[in-house]
């Protein structure tokens, strides 16, 4: 049991984002576990991670926890893994020295350490993660929106009430029941504000983390299931009603999707996953929204109502 005590004030220095090195950290995590809802994303690119003979030396250590400052806390809420590296390249040696050595990672040199490190860590990222890149980032938009609304309706501290399972509240602090039965000196924020950083790559857990000036706290955003998943199949009424194919990419939007996504993961021409995103758009059932360079779809509420046909 983890104890994070929360003065009133700390509740309004409650911030989101979405960090591309806690995707990293997890994800390593993922690859070497045997999650079941990483399963096929492990299986399609294990095989390619091999040869990063650094990465794996930091990120597998032998007391099996990956060092903090390979998780910089963000100081926006978007930030780009070219941000993150940067940060972790600013990193005092004495401290990338300290926190290898506690993770069973001896190091003499830590200038001459990161920059391999680094290109790797860009080189996982490049082989890894980045085809699931924007999806990660739309979901985690997603999460933050939802999150957001809930901030301002009921309230702030209704924000991190359903967050995740092991979260609950007492009177004045959050408590994470974590899997070993052990009790956790208490924490405290100490004037800093708790970046909540939805992490798509975090499975079942809940984690708080304390690195250099930032505290965060890692959580599984809502609908992540559906991103590692295999195309759900629609419900009989609704592919009764809209047709297999058009139900099928509804039903598919319970995560924000591009159209190259639904094309992909329901194995049909793009232009085909054109002409259904368009007919859904013009019914009323999804809406577009521009995420950089992307258009991502997501369903309205009606289009939420329908898919629970059953």
């Amino acid at each position: 049991m983890k104890r994070l005590e929360l003065a009133p004030d700390d509740l309004l220095r409650l911030r989101f984002a979405h960090s591309p090195m806690a995707e990293v950290v997890t994800s390593t995590m993922a690859l070497r576990s045997n999650s079941w809802e990483h399963a096929r994303w492990r299986a399609r690119v294990a095989a390619r991670v091999g040869g990063l003979d650094v990465f794996w030396r930091v990120f597998d250590p032998p007391t099996g926890a990956v060092p903090d400052f390979l998780s910089p806390v963000p100081q926006t809420a978007r930030p780009s893994l070219r941000d993150e590296l940067a940060a972790i390249a600013a990193t005092p040696p004495e401290r990338v020295a300290a926190e290898l050595d506690a993770a069973g990672v001896p190091c003499v040199d830590p200038a001459a350490l990161l920059p391999p490190l680094i290109g790797q860590i860009r080189r996982y990222f490049t082989v890894a993660l980045a085809d699931l890149w924007p999806r990660l980032r739309s979901l985690a938009d997603a999460e933050i929106a939802h999150r957001t609304a809930t901030a301002a309706f009921p309230g702030p501290r209704a924000l991190l009430d359903d967050l995740h399972p092991r979260l609950r509240w007492d009177p004045d602090a959050l408590r994470l029941d974590y899997l070993k039965d052990a009790e956790y000196p208490p924490w405290h924020l100490d004037g800093h504000p708790l970046t909540i950083l939805p992490t798509a790559f975090s499975g079942r857990h809940a984690w708080i983390l304390e690195s250099g000036p930032g505290r965060a706290l890692w959580y599984p955003p809502r609908s992540v299931a559906a991103l590692f998943a295999a195309a759900p199949p629609p419900s009989q009424p609704l592919a009764a009603l809209l047709g297999a194919t058009r139900a099928a990419v509804l039903t598919l939007l319970s995560t924000p999707s591009s159209t190259g996504d639904v094309a992909s993961r329901l194995g049909v021409a793009p232009a085909t996953a054109s002409h259904h995103l368009t007919a859904l758009r013009d019914a009323g059932l999804i809406v577009a929204a521009r995420n950089g360079r992307r258009l991502d779809y997501r369903r309205t509420d009606l289009g939420e109502r329908l898919t629970s046909l059953g």
